[in-house]
């Protein structure tokens, strides 16, 4: 999905996938992100469920992506399915100091990392 963008007078294409990539890989270990603040941050709002869809098709990418940071709004491992073994996203999430349970993140608003605050707004 592609969007353009008017800078200094020039037009610039964007590429959804590539930008959300760009964003995944700035979440700061020890922290998580939702897809709705991935697209929010991105102009986006409503496309929460594409970012998901860039999430599962992730591990294709290079240099690799920290998909495993990015939960739903509720701090729940949707995603968990697309990590190979059921535990394996936590697992990834364990390691780097993040405690689960049941499938949630334990003090997800303490571990939440905004990018529309964190980041330099695009």
């Amino acid at each position: 999905m592609a969007k353009k963008q008017v800078r200094n007078e020039a037009v610039q294409e964007r590429d959804f996938f590539a930008d959300v990539m760009d964003v995944v890989r700035q979440i700061p270990r020890g922290r998580v992100t939702s897809y709705g603040a991935i697209a929010k941050y991105l102009g986006a709002a409503r496309s929460a469920r594409i970012v998901g869809y860039c999430m599962n098709n992730s591990h294709t990418v290079k240099p690799k992506v920290p998909a495993h940071r990015v939960v739903n709004s509720a701090g729940i491992l949707s995603g968990k399915h697309h990590f190979g073994p059921e535990d394996r996203m936590q697992q990834l999430l364990e390691k780097e100091g993040i405690r689960v349970k049941d499938d949630q993140v334990v003090d997800f608003t303490k571990r939440f990392w905004d990018p529309s605050v964190e980041l330099e707004l695009r």
